[in-house]
């Protein structure tokens, strides 16, 4: 009987789980499939889900074909739909089948649209025309690729033009792809961490609020920070004699020297002792007051970085502090990772004093919620506003041409709303 269109509706099993986590490889694979059995593509939208997963369109002259997959069971369900007779969807289900390194497919075909059930309809063909459609009323081919950042409550999804560095190291998924809103931009296990356009918030004030507030900073460390960014900007400080870096995973080091060099230009700095170690064993290891400064620039407490959300760890920490020592950490979202932000401030102030932690707030674009929080843990008389010198902050923002801070946002980031008081008490 005839029908205005076929419905394929397919599943393949036993799949590469790489294959059907690389958006790139899919859009490829989806457009090839559909140009290959004759179809004329209109639009592409594509999106990488974190930590696993693909969804996307390809729309067609002649319908559409559809996708979305499970990498953690080699698993993708696939809808090839297509109108007339000119495009073969049975020609898609073996390309995409090859694509996928599928063990096996399955599919069943439909006919949609039984003519003999159709009435035809007459209309004005220029009323409905598309104004993003050429003078002829051909469609305008666009492409769409999308990476998305979700959890079961939010997402943060960016447009990008494809990966350039993908691989998983001993600890993590190391990424970095071209996004248009942001440059460059690094994921660990599918979390961004940091982009090329809004970096310098969380890499600014990481550093400057205690190395400007700190009465007399000569070693400083950082755990973590493999990007390179917070070790750039407290190189920027003549004061310090040396800084050392402890980063776990050397294919952060290298993803971030090849694709995000201006965020990782210093790492090759002499007065910078970078160690590829576990900043926990270091941390264990070091002489007791030996450092300044320490600032812990860890990702969230999973993977690799979850001990470093330990009891343990920030004591050790605490015992390398020199007398007027002061920890600064990423402490969160308070109003996305709220139940670790209360518990965070909780542990410091059991440990350095109910008076001597302070939280300070900072907006970066591509983290949940915008809103971050760092917090500032002094072993002696440090204080971040009390004795505040304005001038020489303003002299040293103006001096290094920084992005986001001066001596206004110094103070102002320690007005918390009301809600973060509450928080933490």
């Amino acid at each position: 009987m005839a029908s205005l269109g076929r419905h394929i509706i397919v599943e393949y099993y036993d799949c590469s789980p790489d294959a059907l986590n690389d958006v790139v490889h899919i859009e490829k694979s989806m457009e090839g499939a559909a140009e290959d059995a004759g179809a004329t593509i209109i639009n592409s939208t594509f999106h990488h889900f974190s930590p696993y997963g693909v969804s996307g369109v390809v729309v067609i002259q002649e319908s559409h074909l559809a996708i979305h997959t499970w990498p953690e069971y080699g698993y993708a369900s696939v809808d090839l739909f297509t109108c007339g007779d000119t495009v073969n969807p049975w020609v898609s289900y073996q390309i995409l089948k090859d694509a996928f390194k599928a063990g096996h497919g399955s599919a069943v075909e439909l006919k949609r649209g039984e003519m003999a059930l159709l009435t035809r309809k007459n209309f004005d063909v220029k009323q409905l025309r598309d104004e993003k459609s050429t003078e002829e009323g051909d469609p305008i081919r666009t492409r769409d690729v999308w990476f998305t950042e979700r959890d079961d409550k939010i997402a943060l999804s960016l447009k990008h033009d494809g990966k350039l560095y993908d691989v998983q190291s001993d600890y993590q998924r190391v990424e970095v792809y071209n996004t248009q809103a942001y440059g460059n931009m690094l994921t660990l296990d599918g979390m961004v961490m940091t982009s090329e356009k809004d970096e310098y918030v969380y890499h600014e004030m990481i550093t400057h609020i205690p190395t400007l507030t700190h009465p007399n900073p000569k070693r400083a460390l950082i755990i973590g920070g493999g990007d390179g960014g917070t070790a750039r900007e407290m190189l920027r400080h003549e004061c310090l004699e040396e800084v050392v870096m402890v980063e776990i995973d050397e294919k952060v080091i290298d993803a971030c020297k090849q694709h995000l060099p201006s965020i990782a230009a210093a790492l090759d700095n002499p007065r910078l002792n970078l160690i590829v170690d576990d900043g926990i064993k270091y941390v264990k290891e070091a002489a007791e007051g030996s450092f300044d400064i320490v600032i812990v620039d860890s990702t969230d407490p999973v993977g690799p970085a979850e001990g470093l959300f330990s009891v343990d760890f920030y004591k050790e920490v605490y015992r390398i502090l020199s007398e007027d020592g002061i920890m600064i950490t990423q402490s969160e979202s308070p109003r996305f990772n709220n139940k670790v932000f209360k518990e965070i401030y909780q542990v410091y102030r059991s440990i350095f004093g109910q008076d001597k932690v302070h939280c300070y707030l900072a907006y970066i674009p591509t983290y949940p919620t915008g809103m971050w929080s760092f917090s500032y843990s002094t072993k002696g008389n440090s204080h971040p506003l009390e004795n505040f010198d304005k001038e020489k902050s303003k002299a040293f923002s103006e001096a290094q041409e920084l992005s986001y801070y001066n001596e206004a946002i110094h103070e102002s980031a320690f007005a918390l709303p009301n809600f973060v008081k509450k928080m933490i008490g």
